[in-house]
């Protein structure tokens, strides 16, 4: 909302410099997000009075005039402006005046003729873009007047970011009510007096949506004058408001507007048949808008119709085909109540965004309409004249909102706001806000005024009251702290280590949507069925994840696509799954690579990562926890994975902890995505559950190594033979190290050769060679019977 700082003057004398104003209203929730002013920095232009025009002798485009400049003495002027006639006002940059731009204006010859200043439009003043022609300037004006004085541009302009709560404050009236109330100022209350009618004529208004528009106001106007000016008052207001000059008939009902709150609209009387239906649109029906742009309706449509056809989208835009032209010379003047929520979100679907829909989309002051009326007609017949007939309201008083009294207890507000406020304080604000009180002692009943859509319940009121009052002058009070001792698990690792060490090993942290495309989704997780959103933001949010590689791999393509080829992310967060009737959400820790493996160096040949790359990483994180050796690595498929680089992480041998794997090459192609990609997914509790570290002595006797070689099926695992061996159950076996697997000559067809070296060491005395052939004795046998391993010769 922008704010005219002289024009807000009319309303409530406020007494505050521009910018403490602009700090008094955004510690009063009204955010001001910038201060500016209306023209830039210009001297010595005033109101020129022309009195002659000849043709220059030596160029078809140029006119020598004569000005009066209010100094005595015509002065001559070389002009091309091809609007610039006898009689005309125009600005007039005397010689030695500055113009925007720090361009000053000297005497000149134009073509061999003399020229003393130069007559200015618009743009060149800076109050524009028009410079078709030189700014017009009414007739009332002697020549010789400041412009700066004549237009008040002297003047600054403070917009306002408003929240969606306080529409009340998308006008002139609404803000003058907050600054009254927020300075103690008398807001000189607007007075609009009824136009009495001057003809009999009206045209019938049929409400078949009441509960969209329980209130519909309208009046007939007669010979009205599309061609007359609107006044320059009016003109600044509107572009100080950032609103274009369209013609009378448009300017007022887009002033009223900004000056009360209440959108209207004006409809050509002439190509209106029958009566005004205010309904539901049909499926199907088509209407085109005053911009030109054609629509498709639906029953979810509020429309403004006659008994033939469609003339407006309700509290949006008029239609093409009834809006006011250069020929119109009678006018039917809307002025109607529509409930947000018939507005809400339609303009949005329709791709528009409207003064109109932003106003009624938050709420406007039913009571509004039949007032608007009146004034838009005063204004209208000052400037194009007509003859109005009576004001005519449909209405269904039923469904009019009314605003239900709301019970305060003024030691509550005092509570709240951790301060003691006078009942009788808070009773002046509440009033200064146009609100009822009622009742004494403990409890009030407060009627609050119906342009205050946002107030329903105490603490509304409770906020109000601290609004006023100020935020900043709310005392700083630091909470009463009681300590308590929690217990802390020094078992548990905290996620905080977990993401760090993803950090140290390159990857970068990205947060991304819970709320994904239901086709990828399916591609990822084909035996889950996703909660859907019931009113999703876009049909590429329209399921809750059930897992997070969809966002991860979204991110990695957005990457890959600007020359970004070495990627590693990933992501903490809820996953969403169904449980029957229940939504399950689990924490979890997923990640991401693709591209090489170091970035470019001198040092060592540049090679892309594999599987087991993003397997070291994820052994690092579960190392952390010290779950490196309670972890099972089995090959299995998921169908978001390579059937050949997939692996399922369980938790000594029960639990599910997660999937390891390369991204399936179907789903890699279907996503344009140009290198091999590899992710991760584990559950974050578990992960993090970890294990207490326990004292363990160490031997003073020196520990012994025996080396195995193993031939067992190329198929088995070869941590299903570790841990047959350390399931064997002697005390002196203190680790298990793979450290060779061998395929080819030698080893028989569908064999593979494992080289295990086994520490044996004992904490009472040195192992003798007896007692080592014995253990390495029932190892073997085990192994035999267990998984079929023999020793290799």
């Amino acid at each position: 909302m922008k704010i005219s700082n002289q024009w807000l003057g009319q309303w409530v004398d406020h007494g505050l410099a521009v910018d403490a104003l602009g700090h008094r209203l955004t510690m009063a929730g009204l955010e001001l997000d910038a201060i500016t002013a209306v023209a830039p920095d210009f001297t010595g232009v005033v109101v020129a009075h022309v009195i002659a025009v000849e043709p220059h002798p030596d160029a078809d485009k140029l006119r020598v005039c004569q000005v009066d400049d209010g100094s005595g003495e015509p002065v001559q002027v070389v002009c091309g402006a091809p609007n610039v006639h006898v009689g005309m006002r125009a600005p007039f940059a005397r010689v030695g005046a500055v113009l925007p731009g720090d361009f000053k204006i000297k005497k000149a010859k134009l073509r061999g003729v003399p020229s003393f200043g130069m007559l200015c439009s618009a743009r060149e003043l800076g109050l524009s873009e028009a410079h078709e022609g030189l700014m017009s300037l009414p007739d009332a004006p002697a020549a010789g007047t400041d412009i700066r004085v004549l237009l008040g541009l002297d003047d600054q302009v403070l917009e306002v970011d408003l929240t969606p709560n306080r529409a009340d404050c998308l006008s002139m009236a609404g803000v003058a009510r907050e600054v009254a109330t927020l300075t103690g100022r008398p807001l000189k209350v607007l007075e609009v007096p009824a136009v009495p009618a001057a003809c009999e004529d009206m045209f019938p208004v049929r409400l078949e949506a009441a509960a969209d528009c329980p209130r519909y106001a309208g009046r007939v106007i007669r010979g009205v004058n599309p061609a007359a000016p609107t006044p320059l008052w009016m003109q600044e207001r509107l572009r100080r408001a950032g609103v274009r000059s369209l013609g009378p008939l448009v300017d007022v009902t887009n002033y009223v507007m900004l000056e009360l709150g209440q959108p209207m609209h004006a409809f050509d009387l002439a190509v209106l048949d029958g009566a005004i239906v205010v309904r539901r649109a049909r499926a199907g029906e088509t209407l085109t808008l005053l911009d030109g742009q054609p629509l498709t309706l639906s029953g979810d449509d509020l429309v403004i119709a006659d008994e033939g056809k469609l003339l407006a989208l309700a509290g949006i835009m008029g239609g093409e085909a009834s809006g006011v032209t250069d020929d119109t010379q009678d006018i039917f003047l809307e002025s109607a109540h529509f409930v947000p929520m018939a507005v809400a979100g339609r303009a949005r679907h329709h791709g528009l965004h409207t003064e109109s829909s932003h106003r009624f989309e938050r709420g406007v002051d039913p009571a509004l309409p039949l007032r608007a009326l009146e004034r838009a007609t005063q204004l209208l017949c000052q400037i194009a004249g007509g003859t109005p007939g009576p004001a005519t309201v449909a209405e269904e008083t039923s469904r009019v909102p009314v605003q239900a009294p709301i019970t305060l207890r003024p030691a509550r507000v005092s509570r709240l706001l951790g301060l003691t406020l006078p009942p009788e304080r808070m009773g002046e604000i509440l009033l200064a806000l146009g609100c009822q009180v009622s009742g004494a002692g403990e409890t009030w009943q407060v009627t609050v005024p119906s342009f205050r859509f946002d107030l329903a319940i105490e603490e509304d009121l409770v906020e109000e009251i601290a609004r006023v009052h100020g935020y900043d002058n709310l005392p700083s009070q630091l909470p009463l702290v009681r300590p308590d001792i929690t217990w802390l698990d020094e078992a548990r690792v905290d996620p905080r280590r977990l993401r760090s060490r993803l950090c140290d090993l390159g990857y970068l942290e990205a947060i991304t949507f819970s709320f994904v495309d239901e086709a990828l989704e399916a591609r990822f997780s084909p035996d889950t069925r996703p909660l859907k959103l019931a009113n999703p933001l876009s049909s590429e949010l329209a399921v809750m994840r059930t897992t997070l590689w969809p966002g991860l791999v979204k991110a990695a393509r957005h990457n890959l696509n600007r020359q970004q080829t070495r990627v590693r992310l990933f992501e903490t967060g809820l996953r969403f799954v169904p449980e029957g009737d229940a939504l399950k959400q689990e924490k979890v820790i997923s990640g991401l690579i693709c591209g090489a493996l170091l970035p470019a160096q001198w040092g060592q040949a540049e090679r892309p990562v594999d599987f087991f790359d993003l397997k070291g990483d994820v052994e690092s994180l579960l190392a952390l926890a010290g779950l490196d050796r309670q972890v099972n690595w089995r090959a299995a498929r998921h169908p978001a994975l390579h059937p050949g680089q997939s692996a399922e992480l369980t938790l000594n041998g029960e639990s599910l902890l997660g999937w390891v794997g390369a991204l399936n090459p179907a789903l890699e192609a279907e996503l344009d995505l140009e290198m091999p990609v590899f992710l991760f997914e584990l559950s974050l509790d578990k992960v993090c559950q970890g294990h207490l570290p326990r004292f363990q002595e160490q031997s003073r006797f020196p520990a012994i190594r025996r080396d195995l070689a193993l031939l067992v099926d190329a198929a088995l695992p070869a941590a299903q033979v570790v841990a047959v061996i350390e399931n064997a159950g002697h005390q002196t076996l203190k680790g298990v190290n793979l450290f060779d697997v061998y395929t080819g000559q030698g080893v028989p067809e569908g064999r593979k050769s494992l080289a295990l070296g086994l520490i044996l060491q004992d904490l009472s005395s040195t192992l003798t060679d007896e007692e080592v052939d014995t253990i390495i004795h029932d190892i073997v046998t085990g192994l035999q019977e267990e998984v079929g391993a023999t020793l290799r010769a």
